[in-house]
């Protein structure tokens, strides 16, 4: 089958040959990759079709099995369109697309969040196989959306498939030439239309359908690692760490501080109350002999600045914990204006002027060449403040996911039990939540224990409340017979004996 699609429709061959060739390819998919005994129809559902006159478009691939054995269908395909180059070689575009009937047999499928999820990450994944040459679209339900001209221009040869079919296409990747990676691009498609269909792997083709399952799961959930973070660091200088609770933020911002700058820094917590004079500088009311005055105070900023500047040999790391629990805006001020990770690093440092002279005499603030400031935020607590484009434009930002990584390396008896209700949960809200509601994934904190006992405990009386209180407030709309089913199973059975 890669032979197939990758070679197109070269000038030599004749659509005749071509026709036959890809039946064949598309048949022996069954009985060599998936199971054939489920099938209702294999005719109906492989199509065939050469060009009949000089304004069709040719194609071939995999209809809904409820198709007819010719003319419009609906529903979701895969589908690769070939073509002859003006040189007489061929090459072909590899889609999804809905049919021109419209969504029905596969309105559920189309419309699920994690459809769209994946055929993103799909297209993550191929990016490099593909040379770039991927493409997909956001909602695939939306078949009244024309494809971008910015994409059909990165896809120029085949114009005529986009007139016919543009709008109906949601994914699509260029068949690269050479098998190697043909093969991954051909493998990566038709696997996931497999999954969706829910067709049933044979054993000689099920580890390389793993590898690609898992190349998905690792494109929606990235495995962040310490060293990218710290590498991310010293090119950036401002970076946060953004993700939901208990993905291990604060625990890997403490580490950094720790290993790599040799405890040389300072920790400090975000929360609402914090203000420009907390955080910068400025009046402070002070208790002397029963009587209140006030004074000049540094700021948590115009402290760690001193303390990084009196040993620049040494880096510094300034660590603003829940960053986004304070309105950073007001907190900073006319301080933002020292956060320019490229002048600092050119020895051109911009300068604050302080609203009063410190008690030491520090007028104006500026960031020495050996400051870093590394911030975390959590994305799902609705009570913080969102950042502006101001201090977004000045930091960098990593994702930091829940991951089963951690899960597995506790004892087997603990991974086995953690891993089956992490693993359950985390494919529910990737098939399901909403795209604002996947940022309440619950973190891999949640599943770590030192004993049987204590995992479930913990899981009845840290996750169940935390899923029930999601539910209670709405923001699972969309999922929530979903979450309730997998509770019921949590309660039920997983925990029944705590």
């Amino acid at each position: 089958m890669v032979r197939v699609i990758a070679k197109g429709k070269p000038q030599e061959t004749s659509w005749e040959d071509w026709k036959k060739e890809s039946r064949e390819a598309l048949e022996e998919l069954f009985g060599t990759r998936f199971h054939a005994n489920h099938l209702k129809d294999r005719r109906k559902m492989i199509r065939v079709a050469p060009i009949r006159d000089e304004e069709g478009i040719a194609f071939a691939g995999l209809l809904p099995e409820d198709s007819s054995e010719s003319g419009p269908y609906g529903g979701m395909s895969l589908v690769w369109f070939p073509i002859t180059t003006e040189e007489g070689s061929g090459k072909s575009l590899l889609t999804f697309v809905c049919g021109t009937q419209g969504l029905a047999p596969d309105e559920e499928i189309l419309g699920r969040p994690g459809h769209a999820r994946n055929v993103q990450a799909l297209g993550r994944a191929l990016a490099s196989a593909a040379y770039g040459k991927i493409w997909t679209k956001p909602d695939p339900a939306n078949i009244r959306i024309s494809l971008p001209e910015t994409v059909a221009g990165r896809f120029r040869d085949f114009d005529g498939v986009f007139r016919k079919y543009g709008s109906l296409i949601y994914a699509m990747a260029e068949v690269p030439t050479d098998t190697e990676n043909a093969g991954k691009v051909i493998s990566g498609f038709l696997d996931f239309y497999a999954s969706e269909r829910k067709w049933r792997v044979l054993k000689a083709a099920q580890n390389e359908y793993e590898t690609n399952e898992s190349a998905l799961k690792q494109q929606i959930f990235p495995l962040v690692e310490e060293a990218d973070v710290e590498a991310m660091l010293f090119d950036r200088r401002f970076v946060i760490l953004q993700g939901p609770p208990g993905t291990g933020k604060t625990r890997l911002a403490r580490k950094l501080l720790e290993k790599r700058f040799k405890g040389h820094g300072k920790i400090v917590q975000f929360h609402p109350g914090v203000t420009y004079e907390t955080f910068v500088a400025g009046i402070a009311p002070e208790a002397e002999s029963g009587k209140l005055a006030f004074s000049v105070r540094p700021g948590w900023l115009a402290e760690a600045i001193k303390t990084a500047g009196e040993t620049p040999e040494k880096e510094y790391l300034f660590v603003l914990d829940e960053i986004n629990r304070a309105d950073l805006s007001r907190v900073l001020g006319e301080a933002i204006l020292l956060f320019e990770p490229i002048e600092i690093a050119r020895g051109n440092a911009p300068s604050a002027e302080l609203p009063q002279p410190l008690p030491d005499g520090t007028k104006s603030l500026s960031i020495p060449k050996n400051f870093y400031v590394l911030g975390t935020m959590n994305t799902a607590d609705r009570s913080i403040a969102i950042l502006d484009w101001a201090v977004r434009r000045r930091f960098a930002f990593v994702d930091l996911w829940p991951s089963s990584k951690v899960i597995s390396e506790q004892p087997e008896e603990i991974s086995m039990i953690a891993l089956k209700a992490f693993e359950t949960l985390q494919h529910l809200f990737v098939q399901y939540a909403p795209r604002d509601a996947l940022v309440l994934v619950p973190g891999h904190a949640m599943f770590l224990a030192d004993s049987t006992e204590s995992l479930k405990r913990r899981l009845r009386h840290e996750l169940v409340p935390l899923l029930r209180e999601y539910l209670l407030e709405g923001r699972l709309s969309g999922c929530e017979s979903e979450i309730l089913a997998y509770l019921d199973w949590l309660e039920s059975s997983l925990l029944d004996h705590v």
